[in-house]
């Protein structure tokens, strides 16, 4: 049995400057910033090419393509995936750049959490806490800032004087670190609302009440999350996967220091909680990246309706007078 192949069309998208052709690698990368997974965004895409060769049609307009691509991603990922889509549509309104700071603990996948979702989101920039500390460790020396020169889950090991009584001093050292690698975390936020470039800035540091977007609130979109494990055992487990991947990150050191990646976990989630900030578990990498990237939209569309409102308001505040005279 023969199978006939459609001959191949280019379907030109006419309201592109000049011209441009529908492209399924194109909006496979923009359906992945939806939350769905490379393989089903490209089948998503294929469907969408499919469907706009069986019109007949050589031309189309870019309204005609996302209405498409709504229905087929209704029809096959579901109404999430296609409100998402719609969402981040608009998300490519906004006039300032994305900064998402992903925190929790050491072993809970932050880095490939932010290294996937940079991939999604069309983001090159990402940088971790680790590297600023190691910037910063380079310019203080051990004598000087003695916690910036130990791991995160360690630094009580370098703490000058003993803790008051009733502190923990893991938590002591792990905040003294923490408010340094701050100073560097707070540069790149400055650095990206004067470019106006998307970052992303991963690590155990990015600890509620330490960094804050405050001052850069009108001229960058912070979303502030924090990744973690609960079950103990999946959490060692991760450290046995990095120690089959990289032979420079021994299991037994983390295994040795597990009780006290624990507390900085807990100490964390506490700091997340009492600001407000979505602790988001880490099981699952296609859903934790689905549950990264529904924050982001949400942000963004609040970030949307709320200018929306002002602008509103200022026209309404603009025509009072004018309303008011002619009553």
């Amino acid at each position: 049995m023969r199978i006939r192949k459609r001959a191949q069309r280019h379907i030109v998208i006419t309201d592109r400057q000049p011209g441009l052709p529908f492209s399924k690698g194109l909006t496979a990368s923009q359906l992945m910033a939806t939350g769905l997974s490379p393989y089903r965004s490209y089948q998503v895409a294929e469907r969408v090419e499919e469907r706009l060769l069986d019109r007949g049609s050589t031309e189309v307009t870019s309204g005609e393509v996302r209405d498409l691509t709504v229905s087929v991603l209704e029809e096959v990922a579901g109404d999430r995936y296609a409100k998402n889509f719609v969402r981040w549509q608009e998300v490519a309104a906004l006039d300032v750049p994305l900064v998402i700071l992903i925190g929790g603990a050491t072993g809970v996948g932050k880095s490939t959490v932010a290294t996937q979702l940079a991939a999604r989101l069309g983001i090159v920039r990402v940088v971790a806490t680790d590297a600023i500390r190691e910037v910063m460790r380079a310019m203080l020396t051990r004598e000087l800032m003695p916690t910036l020169h130990t791991s995160s889950f360690d630094a009580d090991t370098a703490l000058r004087e003993p803790p008051p009584r009733p502190a923990d001093k893991v938590i002591v050292g792990f905040r003294e670190q923490t408010m340094a690698v701050a100073v560097g975390v707070h540069a790149l936020i400055e650095r990206a609302a004067m470019e106006g470039t998307p970052l992303i800035v991963e690590g155990a540091h990015i600890v509620p009440g330490f960094v804050d977007t405050g001052p850069w609130a009108d001229r960058v979109l912070p979303v502030p999350l924090i990744v973690s494990v609960e079950d103990e055992d999946l959490h060692r487990n991760h450290f046995l996967a990095r120690a089959a991947e990289a032979t420079h990150r021994p299991y037994e050191r983390y295994l040795t220091a597990f009780p006290n990646i624990r507390k900085v976990q807990k100490y964390i989630k506490s700091q997340a909680l009492s600001h407000g900030v979505p602790v988001v578990p880490s099981y699952n990498l296609d859903q934790t990246l689905a549950a990264v990237v529904d924050l982001v939209v949400e942000h963004a569309t609040e970030r949307l309706a709320g200018r929306r409102r002002g602008a509103a308001a200022g026209e309404r505040e603009a025509r009072q007078p004018v309303e008011g005279r002619i009553g």
